[in-house]
């Protein structure tokens, strides 16, 4: 029998201190009572130490002091009702209907906390999937069961570049019957959240969407369960309905923003600039999370969204994101100022996984020496760049003034699309090679003979 505590210790902040506590876990969900049941709120164990243990109070502490509330532990950690009937619905961050429908009832009760996928039991992704979008399509690939996040910045435009994916995405062996979107919102401002929900509908996508959202005016704790219900319901879809799910994440900078207040507000010694020293191994928990399962044909293909603080790639949770995912998109400010969308910078982007899912099986023969030659000529299009600024342009060899023309046709014509645009990976790899095609033949010193035979003539403007 659980008991019920009719005294708290002290209410520090959005926290509740109750003393004198026997057979409590971490993380363990509580009810607690306040004025005699009048108001009902949900907190969660986030501090156990001797028999004095700390809950962070979801909805916060306000009309809370220490004689007028009472604590019950539920003995488990958080749950949510999973069914079918989640999708096209709108949830909280601990899994409650805002949609203004009824909670999801079901026998089945899923732990957020999850699990990473067992290695020995993943299939390794190799199936490509097209966006419709050129630079990824060509340059770095998505495949089917990757986490490939998108590194950006306060101001640019991932929150289209994320809503043209899901529009556009197209996996093969994939349709309306067995695709789903599940997205997760953590720290978004509400017109954010309100341009997500009109472009899903807008699209017609909205009925295979699942959305939990935690505004930017939500309880922070509330935040930190976000990603983990986005991920339970990912993982039920895909594992138990053998659909294919891709799931956006936006935005882990103010995840780890929350994680690193709760760190605080917990007393611990915090690492680098002040998040948590496991903040690794917190985050790999989320990513770890994706993939697919050799005994079953669904997947889960993740696209975390973080804006980098100061644009800094090399900032704390950029820079832990790209250890444990399989690549990164990462988007331009130059670009961006220039009204280039999607302003995808080329050069530090890169897919891990891409070389196993494309080629002739895949996609074409020439997708990955096409792909090689392109990031060779743009990367000598910098080098000459910077020279022109020190020399001028007018003293460049007439090669060199080629490779100018190069750069602007790529960055015009290939890598900036509408938002509304979707192309095929035949007409990315076909327009790859017409813009490839301003350089003379004997520059193109990545691509193999046969290619340049086959390709380089028959696209040559």
């Amino acid at each position: 029998m659980r008991k019920e505590y009719l005294k708290l210790e002290r209410v520090d902040g959005p926290l509740i201190v109750l003393s004198d506590i026997q057979d409590v876990a971490y993380g363990e969900i509580v009810t607690i009572k306040v004025d005699g049941g009048k108001d009902m709120r949900k907190g969660k164990v986030i501090k156990i130490e001797g028999d004095e243990v700390v809950i962070q109070v979801f909805e916060g502490t306000a009309g809370i002091s220490t004689e007028n509330a009472s604590v019950k532990f539920t003995g488990k950690p958080l749950e949510i009702p999973l069914s079918k009937e989640i999708l096209g619905r709108s949830f909280n961050g601990v899994g409650e209907p805002i949609d203004g429908a009824y909670q999801i009832v079901s026998n089945l009760r899923a732990n957020t906390n999850g699990r990473p996928i067992n290695p020995v039991a993943r299939k390794y992704p190799k199936n490509f999937i097209q966006t419709g979008i050129s630079s990824i399509d060509c340059l770095m690939t998505l495949i089917r069961g990757q986490k490939l996040p998108i590194f950006s910045g306060n101001g640019i435009a991932h929150n289209e570049l994320a809503v043209q994916i899901v529009k556009q995405a197209k996996i093969e062996g994939a349709n309306s019957d067995n695709f789903a979107v599940v997205f997760g919102a953590m720290g978004v401002r509400h017109d954010d959240a309100s341009y997500f929900i009109r472009s899903f509908e807008s699209a017609g996508v909205l009925d295979h969407v699942v959305m939990y959202l935690n505004m930017a005016d939500d309880p922070i704790v509330e935040r930190i369960s976000t990603p983990r219900c986005a991920l339970t319901a990912a993982e039920y879809l895909a594992f138990e309905h053998n659909m294919h799910v891709l799931v956006i994440l936006t935005d882990m900078t103010s995840y780890a923003e929350a994680l690193r207040e709760i760190s605080s507000t917990r007393e611990e010694v915090p690492s680098r600039k002040g998040y948590p020293g496991y903040l690794y191994s917190d985050l790999s928990t989320i990513y770890e999370r994706a993939g697919m399962l050799e005994d079953r044909e669904g997947s889960i293909t993740l696209i975390p969204i973080l804006t980098m603080p100061n644009d800094d790639i090399t900032h704390p949770i950029p820079d832990l994101t790209g250890f444990i995912t399989e690549g990164q998109i990462v988007l331009s400010r130059e670009l961006n100022q220039k009204n280039i969308y999607p302003p995808i910078a080329i050069l530090p982007s890169l897919s891990r996984l891409m070389k196993d899912g494309i080629g002739e099986e895949y996609t074409r023969e020439d997708h990955a020496d096409l792909s090689n030659q392109i990031f060779s000529a743009y990367s000598k299009v910098q080098d000459i760049r910077a020279l022109s600024q020190i020399i001028g342009e007018d003293d460049l060899s007439d090669v060199d003034k080629l490779y100018l023309q190069f750069g602007r046709e790529f960055e015009e014509r290939f890598i900036s699309q509408k938002p509304t645009e979707n192309r095929s990976i035949e007409e990315t790899l076909d327009l790859g090679w017409k813009i490839l095609s301003i350089l003379p033949a004997n520059e193109l010193d990545r691509m193999p003979p046969e290619m340049i035979k086959k390709y380089y003539k028959a696209h040559k403007e």
